[in-house]
């Protein structure tokens, strides 16, 4: 049994849709799982939707509007026939939205946030297995909430694993022998059957739940890149495929930020031995990068970039040193602001970290941390990780930059750098 994870990128449209169902042609007669993200930019359009309902901007029937006609334009390009169940299948899921955005905002906004922009999974799975279905190709449609089964921390769903593996077990089997089977990636529910969401990007993680509850033999993520490479093509001109990847690695090169695997995606499929294949959905006959257990190390350097990065530096006010109490401490406001550190740096006086700037939690993270410390920040910076570097990497990534903060070891070199003049 394998398990194919299709992104956003990959059904953006009509074609990409009919480009889905030649790849999985080849497949149709073994057990596999298809696990797809929202449609293009779906997932962003579902946030504004959230974000103007939860703060009454007068453009949110506007932003809700397009997300409709994008879906329905699609629906119409991959069937003729008006009359098809999926186009009031398609319309029912939207009007899930309708019933939260009539009524002014009561909850909180991360719950409000996974009850909406989970819609976009269950729209593009009901939109792909019905056209799979379509072109013949034996497929049934399944609903990920009835098998991933979370805490109730909305947004940044923790998987219960025992129970979820258990579900998965007991009827999805089965349901494998007859059909390749369609889901959704990034969405599961708690106990009491909300949805919930396992964080942005979260459909590579989903493929895992799935292969590693199911003992799966491969999972692959089709990409619209030739597999893992060394440098992100926006940044680099010159980019080299990583054919082979170790788990270690593959880790280490998603903990410091590369976006082409989500991050929880690596450990549940090392625990099982299930190997993962990253390919290209426009040239399908490369067979992109494998990340397995190997000894081998990166064949060449890898270099990672994170814009829109906060330095945040934190001191006492009294001037005392920085001690285990107070890193116990700083380390709990960022837990529950949920802003997660890509790099930090401590001194006697003072400790350092760099974030992802998100407005809303820096703006109550600062709040807070100043009740107890004197708080400075930094905005519009960039953070360069090179794995296996040399000087010649770091001079490569230093033209017209300045350097405000750098760590590095053996392997890893991390730069805060932003831009001269700036």
């Amino acid at each position: 049994m394998q398990v194919f994870k299709f992104g956003g990128a990959s059904v953006k449209d009509a074609d990409g849709v009919r480009n889905v169902a030649r790849i999985v042609e080849d497949y149709k007669d073994q057990q596999l799982i298809i696990v797809v993200s929202a449609m293009g930019k779906t997932t962003n359009l579902l946030e504004e939707v959230t974000k103007a309902y939860y703060n009454q901007e007068p453009e949110l029937y506007n932003l809700f509007e397009k997300a409709k006609k994008f879906h329905e334009q699609v629906l119409d390009e991959l069937f003729e026939d008006k009359q098809h169940s999926i186009f009031d299948e398609v319309a029912n899921l939207f009007v899930e939205i309708d019933w939260i955005i009539e009524e002014e905002p009561q909850d909180a906004y991360d719950y409000l946030y996974d009850q909406i922009v989970s819609i976009g999974e269950l729209v593009s799975s009901r939109i792909i297995e019905a056209y799979l279905r379509k072109v013949d190709i034996h497929s049934l449609w399944i609903d990920a909430r009835n098998y991933i089964h979370t805490d109730n921390t909305f947004r940044e769903g923790q998987v219960n694993w025992e129970k979820t593996e258990r579900s998965m077990r007991s009827s999805i089997p089965a349901l494998l022998e007859k059909n390749i089977l369609v889901t959704q990636g990034f969405i599961g529910s708690t106990s009491e059957n909300f949805t919930t969401t396992l964080g942005r990007e979260g459909s590579d993680y989903t493929a895992a739940i799935f292969a590693a509850s199911l003992d799966a033999e491969l999972v692959t993520i089709w990409k619209d890149v030739p597999g893992v490479l060394n440098a992100d093509p926006k940044w680099f001109d010159s980019t080299e495929l990583i054919p082979e990847l170790s788990y270690l690695d593959a880790i280490e090169l998603t903990y410091y930020g590369a976006t082409v695997i989500h991050p929880k995606t690596i450990k549940p499929l090392q625990n099982k031995g299930i190997a993962l294949a990253v390919r290209s959905f426009v040239d399908t006959k490369n067979n992109g990068t494998i990340i397995r257990a190997t000894n081998n190390t990166l064949p060449v350097s890898s270099f990672i970039f994170k814009v829109n990065q906060v330095l945040i530096s934190i001191l006492p006010k009294d001037f005392s040193f920085i001690v285990e109490d107070n890193f116990s401490h700083i380390f709990d406001v960022f837990a529950k602001h949920r802003l997660k550190i890509n790099m930090m740096h401590n001194s006697a006086v003072s400790f350092s970290v760099s974030v992802d700037y998100d407005e809303q939690n820096i703006v109550s993270l600062i709040k807070e941390l100043k009740k107890q410390y004197d708080v400075e920040f930094t905005r519009d910076l960039e953070l360069v990780t090179i794995r296996y570097h040399n000087p010649q990497t770091i001079e490569r990534v230093l033209i017209n930059k300045e350097v405000i903060m750098q760590l590095q070891d053996n392997y890893t070199c991390q730069m805060l750098i932003r831009s001269v003049g700036s």
